[in-house]
């Protein structure tokens, strides 16, 4: 999200979670004021290969419920984050997204070692861009999905996906799939989002 206007309208959809990116390069780029939202949406803060010292004065800026990792984070930048979110934030927990993207040859085994030290994981298409590539994975690879930690499915997501959704979600290997992470396929422009489209999709799942 990216238009406070914009960011009120998708609001009244009720979506569990909304997503602002922080990295600068990115033509979704948020440098505004997020408007005051229900306190069922949850903030999540996307950063890509950025200092913790700035992901926390973000998360502090903006009152971010989470934090989604997109970069080549490694997991010891991922525990001396969570030790500092937890040393500041005393009183809530920071949830952290570890993003991997995913090409036909993708090992899973890698997310293994990440297990303890973030809350998800979340499953991108791989390709040029750390996200907002536009096209879906091959989801059959989730088979060999070696985890029990909850994940987010991304990747170019549409309402022409809605019946390949609706066979995940009756198929076995979506079991730990936490939440469906929508963007390009529902923007009119960068970080401007088609509340019409949204609502079709919402009312297929």
């Amino acid at each position: 999200m990216k238009h406070p206007e914009n960011i009120l309208e998708v609001a009244t959809l009720a979506p569990d979670y909304m997503g602002f990116i922080f990295y600068e390069k990115s033509s979704r780029f948020f440098n505004g004021t997020i408007p005051q939202l229900p306190e069922h949406i949850k903030k999540v803060g996307v950063f890509v290969n950025t200092s913790e010292e700035t992901i926390l004065q973000t998360v502090q800026t903006h009152q971010l419920d989470m934090v989604q990792l997109h970069g080549e984070e490694s997991v010891a930048f991922c525990q001396a984050l969570v030790s500092l979110l937890t040393i500041t934030f005393r009183l809530k927990r920071i949830e952290i997204i570890k993003v991997f993207s995913v090409g036909d040859d993708f090992d899973f085994e890698v997310v293994k070692p990440f297990e303890t030290v973030c809350d998800f994981f979340l499953f991108d298409t791989k390709g040029k861009l750390p996200g907002g590539n536009g096209f879906t994975f091959n989801w059959n690879l989730l088979e060999n999905y070696p985890s029990t930690k909850p994940y987010f499915l991304s990747g170019g997501i549409g309402l022409e996906h809605a019946e390949a959704l609706e066979i995940f979600r009756n198929n076995t290997i979506s079991k730990h799939c936490h939440a469906i992470d929508v963007n390009s396929q529902f923007e009119m422009a960068p970080g401007l989002k088609n509340k019409e489209k949204l609502q079709q999709l919402k009312n297929t799942l």
